[in-house]
C-alpha cells in the first residue's frame, strides 16, 4: 500500500483567472478544431463535443441534431445491424457519428457483421468502450480492432493515468477516453472506491498523449468523458488540455435523447441511467449477473425540450469564456488558461445557492 500526496483536482476545485483580451465580439471566436489522427491518418474538422454512447444520449435522433452543428455522436452499442442499416440509409455524415462496441467476443462478431453489411463507410469513428481500460484484455482488443479497421479513427478507454494512456495509443488508438467514476450517472467511486478527479486526469493524460506522435500524421489525443455538469466544466476541460469532450449529462433529458418520457404532477421527466446501472443491465442482459455489482444509477431528469437550444447555450458559454481569457480559437484555451485553486470549504458553501 502507498499514498500519493499530490493534490488532484475536479472541475469544481478551480476557477479560471480572467486575462486581458483583444476580442471585440464573441462572434470572432472559432469553435472548430481540425485534427489529423495518428493512426487512421484521417483529417477531421468540427466542434469537438461528443454525445456519449449511452442508451439515453447516443441515439439516432441525437446524431441528426448534433451533426448539423458539426458535433459528434457516439451511437450506443445496442442498435441492431438492421437498425443501423435503416438509419444510414437516410444519414450521410460519417464524420459526425461513431460506432460503439465493448470487448466481448459478441461485440466484435457484431462489428464484423456491420462491416460485412457494407456499413463501414457510414462512420469514420469507432469507440471501444469499457469502464476499466487497465485490463490486459482491453489493450489486446485495441490491437485487434486496429487490425480489423485500419482506416477508422479509434477512440478507446476509459483510463485516468499517463502510463496507460501511452499504452493505448501505442496499441493503435487515435484518441484515449479519459474518466473513471466521474459521470453523474456513475457510482463506481461509491461502489469500488476507485476513481480519479477529472480535471487532473485530463491534464496528466493529455500531457502523455500529446507526447506520442506519428511524424507523418499527428499526435495522440484525449477525450474527457464524464464529470461535466455545467457549461463551465466544458471550458475547464478544454483549458485543462482535452482535445474532445464527451458527455452524457449534457445530452440527456431532451426530445432527441433516449429514455422513457414520464409525467408526474403535470410535469414532464425523462429517464437517464448509467450503462453499468441495474436498469441498463436489466434492459440489455436480463439483470445484474451475480459476480458483479451495479456501478450506475437511474434518475428522472426534468424534460428539457429540444437539444438545439442547449447547444446554443453551450456555444455561447464557451465563447464567453474565450472573451475572459483572450482566446481567439478553442485550440488556444489550454495555452491561455490559468487555474485558481478554490478552497473546498468554499465550494461546499456555494453549492447551497445553486
Amino acid at each position: 500500500m502507498r499514498i500519493e500526496n499530490d493534490v488532484k483536482l475536479d472541475f469544481n476545485d478551480v476557477l479560471i483567472r480572467p486575462k486581458r483580451s483583444t476580442l471585440t465580439s464573441r462572434k470572432n471566436f472559432d469553435l472548430l478544431r481540425t485534427f489529423t489522427f495518428m493512426h487512421s491518418g484521417r483529417t477531421w474538422t468540427g466542434v469537438p463535443v461528443v454525445a456519449a454512447n449511452m442508451d439515453t444520449t447516443g441515439t439516432f435522433e441525437m446524431a441528426r441534431a448534433l451533426s448539423a452543428h458539426k458535433m459528434l455522436t457516439a451511437l450506443h452499442k445496442h442498435y441492431s445491424v438492421q437498425d443501423l442499416q435503416e438509419f444510414f440509409s437516410t444519414f450521410d455524415q460519417p464524420d459526425f457519428v461513431a460506432y460503439s462496441l465493448g470487448i466481448r467476443d459478441e461485440d466484435f462478431d457484431k462489428l464484423e457483421q456491420v462491416l460485412d453489411a457494407g456499413l463501414g463507410d457510414n462512420f469514420n469513428f469507432i469507440v471501444l468502450d469499457v469502464p476499466n481500460a487497465y485490463l490486459e484484455r482491453f489493450v489486446l482488443k485495441v490491437e485487434e480492432l486496429r487490425a480489423l479497421c485500419p482506416k477508422h479513427t479509434i477512440v478507446a478507454g476509459n483510463c485516468v493515468t499517463n502510463e496507460i494512456t501511452e499504452e493505448i495509443l501505442l496499441r493503435g488508438a487515435d484518441v484515449v477516453k479519459v474518466g473513471i467514476g466521474s459521470g453523474s450517472a456513475c457510482t463506481t467511486r461509491r461502489m469500488t472506491g476507485v476513481g480519479y478527479p477529472q480535471l487532473s486526469a485530463i491534464i496528466e493524460c493529455a500531457d502523455a498523449a500529446h507526447g506520442i506522435s506519428n511524424p507523418e500524421t499527428g499526435v495522440g489525443l484525449v477525450m474527457s468523458d464524464g464529470g461535466a455538469v455545467y457549461p463551465s466544466d466544458a471550458a475547464k476541460a478544454f483549458c485543462g488540455g482535452t482535445d474532445f469532450l464527451m458527455s452524457g449529462q449534457f445530452f440527456s433529458g431532451f426530445s432527441q435523447s433516449g429514455g422513457v418520457l414520464v409525467e408526474k404532477n403535470g410535469e414532464k421527466f425523462k429517464q437517464y441511467y448509467g450503462m453499468s446501472s441495474k436498469a441498463a443491465m436489466q434492459h440489455h442482459y436480463g439483470g445484474v449477473e451475480k459476480h458483479r455489482a451495479s456501478e450506475g444509477r437511474e434518475v428522472l431528469l426534468p424534460y428539457k425540450g429540444d437539444v438545439n437550444d442547449f447547444i446554443d447555450e453551450l456555444f455561447g458559454s464557451l465563447r464567453s469564456t474565450a472573451t475572459y481569457i483572450g482566446a481567439l480559437k478553442l485550440k488556444e484555451f489550454a495555452k491561455r488558461a490559468t487555474f485558481l485553486l478554490v478552497h473546498r470549504q468554499l465550494n461546499r458553501s456555494l453549492e447551497q445557492y445553486e
